[in-house]
This record gives structure tokens, C-alpha cells and sequence, in this order.
């Protein structure tokens, strides 16, 4: 059985969610990492400068705003950015926010 964390439709993407999860440094950075790697990336291979607990917390706003996907290959919890579900929730506003 496949184990995969709730994410919310493109319907369900609310702009202050997403707002409020991209003004924090490092969910910021997460992203960044994100939309310049050509490949999803796993929870532990990020640069960021806080604990495992903080991460996990970082992630989970990032999911539950929308702003990436997560899911199971094995035991590692990939990451991808979902700039296409963003792009036609909210066109441009990535790219207007100097994320990518």
C-alpha cells in the first residue's frame, strides 16, 4: 500500500496560504532549491540550516499551501515544486514573487 500525504486540488489553492508559506526564508529557499533542480529532491538533501522537526514542519506548510508535492519512493519522502498547478492557480505569481 502506498503512503502519500493529503495535498490540496488546484481548486482549493488559497493566494494568502500560499503567500504566508513562501515569506519564510527558508520554505523560501526550499522552493528556490526546488524550481532549479532538474530532478525531485528528498526531505534530507536540502540546504537549509534547521533541525529534521523544523523541516518536517517547513514541508508540511508547503504541502498543505499547495506549493509542492510529496511522496514515497522506498523509505526517502521526495519533493517536487508544483509550479504548474501554482501557474494556473495564480499565473505568474511564482515568477512575480523572484522564487524561481
Amino acid at each position: 500500500m502506498a503512503r502519500a500525504p493529503q495535498h490540496p486540488e488546484v481548486s482549493e489553492f488559497e493566494l494568502q496560504q500560499v503567500l504566508e508559506a513562501i515569506v519564510d526564508p527558508v520554505r523560501r529557499s526550499i522552493v528556490q532549491q526546488l524550481d532549479a533542480a532538474d530532478h525531485d529532491i528528498k526531505c534530507g538533501d536540502f540546504d537549509i540550516a534547521v533541525h529534521k522537526s523544523t523541516a518536517t514542519h517547513h514541508f508540511k506548510v508547503l504541502r498543505e499551501a499547495g506549493l509542492i508535492r510529496q511522496y514515497y519512493v522506498g523509505t526517502s519522502r521526495l519533493n517536487a515544486l508544483r509550479r504548474d498547478d501554482l501557474d494556473k492557480a495564480f499565473p505568474g505569481l511564482l515568477d512575480a514573487l523572484a522564487v524561481g
